[in-house]
């Protein structure tokens, strides 16, 4: 007998003795319970099998299941222990939405020598001890910029002459009121004072335009290595809808410098939209100052002097003619050729296939010889270059 009777015996004895013990209707609500429950046990072992067999990778296995150790790993944090690190796959979700653009080394090196610029200009604009350092320099959009200003907030709206465009300057509330207290003569050692509710005041505006003013003039002369331009204040707003010079969705560069004046200071931030920049791309792509991208001047003058001094074989071409090749063929020594042309007809001089100028045939002593008559054909290109390149030959021996 094997294990299975024995157990199934064995369950109905014992419905029998319920059956003859208890009342008829609770072994009838028995027996309906036992039987659900059997019918659930047998529907979640079979769910068990399936899933092991999924989970193993079975003939009939499906999508794998990840377990929590591995969705923790994979998006960088665990329960315990809540920390979005840089590398992390949460961080790389929540910074899909960043704009990603090359890499301008050289606006690095301008904003470096702008903060040496401004720690001088400033200290000598408040008569303190001032310290500015740069924060950050990363690429946004321009909405997304504009709804992260926190207000109140002096925003400055100012152009670039000679790059037909505009950026931003924004003056937080902390440097306004440290600015303002350190010009009008503010004790140190104390926290500047905010007052909230209410604008600027005519002189708090014209101080913070003041100090703008000073930091355009340094960022001019800090671009001026690689482009002149000039950067003019078009108007002060302290609403940044009024401020708007740019699409929402456009890409801008942020640049964050913050000004420390011992206790005192805030932060300024410089906005570029690529749009602005965009005339002097390829210069900022530079890794160093004075790289070249193709057209160096120095190799550009010895070229035009090397080629200047070249030697090239000229033809003297009297006459062309056409004629068949059973006439060629049956020239003798001795026959003559008869040339279609006038005793005064003109001289083609050539270079290879290109004809340079005409003159006339003569004679100078015992040596064949001919006369320009017409000027240089002019080529395509200009002869600005050797022209140059002549007068540095000419200056370098006169000197």
């Amino acid at each position: 007998m094997s294990t299975e009777q024995v157990d199934q015996d064995a369950i109905a004895a014992e419905w029998e003795a319920s059956l003859d013990s208890e009342d008829p209707v609770e072994a009838a609500k028995a027996a309906a319970e036992n039987e659900l429950t059997g019918t659930m046990a047998e529907q979640w072992a079979a769910m068990v099998e399936d899933g092991g067999r999924d989970i193993g990778g079975g003939k009939n296995g499906g999508e794998r299941v990840l377990s929590q150790e591995e969705i923790d790993n994979l998006l960088g944090f665990s329960v315990n222990e809540v920390h979005l690190d840089e590398n992390s796959g949460i961080r790389a979700i929540i910074d899909s939405s960043m704009v990603s653009y090359e890499r301008l080394p050289m606006l690095e090196i301008v904003f470096d020598r702008l903060v040496r610029l401004m720690t001088t200009s400033l200290r000598n604009f408040t008569s303190d001890n001032v310290e500015v350092s740069l924060d950050r320099i990363t690429s946004v959009r321009f909405g997304d910029y504009m709804n992260s200003i926190p207000l109140p907030a002096v925003l400055c709206v100012f152009k670039a002459e000679e790059w037909e465009n505009f950026g931003l300057a924004t003056v937080d509330s902390s440097l306004i009121y440290s600015m303002i207290d350190v010009l009008l003569g503010g004790r140190r050692g104390q926290a500047s004072l905010r007052i909230e509710g209410r604008p600027y005041t005519t002189i708090e505006t014209n101080l913070v335009k003041r100090l703008i003013e000073v930091v355009l003039a340094d960022a001019e002369q800090a671009f001026r290595p690689l482009s002149p331009v000039a950067f003019t204040i078009d108007r002060l707003e302290t609403n940044p809808r009024f401020a708007a010079i740019s699409r929402p969705a456009n890409a801008a560069i942020l640049v964050r410098l913050h000004i420390d004046m011992e206790d005192r200071g805030g932060n300024i931030e410089l906005l570029l939209p690529y749009a602005t920049i965009e005339p002097i791309r390829a210069v900022l792509m530079q890794m160093f100052m004075g790289e070249k991208f193709g057209r160096d001047p120095i190799w550009e003058s010895h070229l035009a002097t090397e080629i200047a001094q070249a030697e090239i074989a000229v033809d003297a071409v009297l006459y062309e003619a056409e004629i068949p090749l059973k006439q060629l063929m049956l020239l003798k020594v001795g026959d003559t050729l008869p040339l279609e042309m006038r005793a005064d007809a003109l001289v083609a001089v050539r270079c290879g296939a290109v004809t340079l100028t005409e003159g006339r045939m003569g004679r100078v002593g015992d040596r064949v010889a001919i006369r320009v008559t017409k000027q240089l054909r002019k080529p395509n290109t200009t002869f600005a270059m050797f022209e140059k390149a002549d007068e540095q030959t000419k200056l370098m021996e006169a000197q």
